[in-house]
């Protein structure tokens, strides 16, 4: 198995409202234990995540039965603008949830390097790259994070198409895209832009049937050629596929949190890039249609010298702000939060692909089961490379390119141009 934003100060509060501490304080000068941690996620408010939460606060009290752990929750579209707030003051949680990729990489400088408290968990957790800098680890990776295209088994039966057998051309997906609305009235994707997040599942959920492995590699490593086929061609067809009206209507201003998740759900589109674990996964989707109607499709090839591949790196992690005034303590809670047990929990409840390899995910149904089968030969998404600020960027363009305000020429210059300045 593979082991793998700049701060806004637009919005400014008090800290004390989103809560702050540190276990080690004035009153443990005797050098015993005591006082709070303060982890800031988005995840803890879950109801899906109560019992993870849960089996983690317990493996730490087990441990550390005299330290008060305080877990708050803060809106996922306001969490990042609050967290670059508080490393600007120098303040703030001792814990931190981050996703894998740009958004850690840009704060590194507030987080401790956590290679020495997390060696014995190397081996057990995968999508460690997700989490790493300059040859550092500073976040533990809890789930592993990916883009599947998932489509509706039911959809395709009804179709006339072989729900066992996807199409594996780009050229013969777009013809099973023809059949399946002239037959079902569903469009070929559903697909939400309001956020801009579309384009970086379109991006990793497709890029691998256009880049050549060497290119993809490449991609991975840092030598990004924006000019090049491959990557011009990706773009392309994002603009192509709207304009030929393989998606839903008003993709624009579609939230892909959840609207985009819904219409898939309803049966309206019977494509969807989703994830792998949390939100918009394998398990939201058997619960509207059927474990049995979930099927999971490689990405249709584009360019014959293309090898497919499952897109995923480490999804979420925590990490110990820089400030904390017990690294080790806050080290230990980290690894509670990636115990066996609490991902196990995460993982049944919440229908997280725990970053845990030692968790059976194979009975959760056939979609699941074939993730977990495309895990050892899949390699780093393609959007997870790249900075916080460039995709921000490519958000923006994606719109564009959309709405046809910017030409595929001029989003790749300024595409270029913003990862070379990262």
């Amino acid at each position: 198995m593979k082991r793998r934003a700049l701060w806004s100060t637009a919005l400014v509060a008090p800290l004390a409202l989103y809560g702050c501490g540190s276990a080690a304080g004035p009153d443990n000068a005797d050098g015993g234990e005591g006082g709070t941690l303060v982890v800031w996620d988005w995840k803890s408010g879950d109801a899906t995540a109560e019992s993870y939460i849960e089996e983690a606060k317990a493996d730490f009290a087990a441990k550390h039965p005299d330290v008060e752990v305080e877990f708050v929750a803060q809106p996922f579209d306001q969490y990042y603008n609050l967290l670059g707030t508080a490393i600007q003051s120098g303040e703030g949680p001792d814990v931190m949830l981050f996703n894998g990729g740009g958004q850690l990489r840009d704060r590194t400088d507030a987080l401790l390097p956590l290679d020495d408290y997390l060696a014995e968990d190397m081996d057990r957790l995968a999508g460690w790259e997700a989490f790493s800098a300059d040859g550092h680890v500073y976040a533990a990776p809890v789930t592993l994070q990916g883009h599947p295209i998932y489509y509706n088994k039911a959809l395709y039966a009804e179709a006339g198409l072989d729900p066992e057998a996807p199409a594996a051309t780009w050229e013969d997906f777009l013809a099973d895209c023809e059949q399946l609305t002239e037959a079902t009235g569903a469009d070929c994707f559903a697909l939400g832009n309001k956020e801009g997040i579309g384009i970086q599942f379109f991006l990793s959920g497709l890029g691998s049937g256009v880049l050549t492995p060497e290119e993809y590699d490449a991609w991975i490593a840092g030598d990004r050629d924006w000019t090049s086929p491959g990557v011009r061609r990706i773009f392309e067809l994002w603009a192509e596929t709207e304009q030929a009206g393989l998606n839903n209507d008003g993709v624009n201003s579609t939230a892909m949190f959840n609207d985009e998740f819904a219409i898939f759900n309803a049966g309206d589109a019977a494509h969807v890039i989703g994830l792998m674990s949390d939100v918009g996964h394998w398990k939201d989707f058997s619960e509207f249609l059927g474990a049995e109607n979930v099927g999971v499709m490689p990405a249709p090839l584009v360019n014959p010298e293309a090898a497919p591949s499952m897109p995923y790196d480490g999804g979420i992690g925590y990490g110990v702000a820089e400030w904390t005034e017990d690294p080790a303590l806050a080290a230990d809670l980290v690894r509670s939060l990636t115990s066996p047990m609490a991902l196990e929990a995460f993982y049944a409840d919440a229908g997280a692909i725990a970053a845990d390899t030692t968790i059976d995910a194979s009975s959760a149904g056939p979609a699941t089961a074939e993730i977990v089968d495309l895990l050892p030969t899949g390699k780093p998404a393609l959007h997870v490379a790249l900075s916080a600020e460039t995709l921000e960027l490519m958000g923006r363009l994606s719109q564009q390119l959309l709405s046809g305000s910017v030409t595929v020429d001029d989003a790749l210059a300024q595409l270029a141009a913003s990862d070379q300045a990262a």
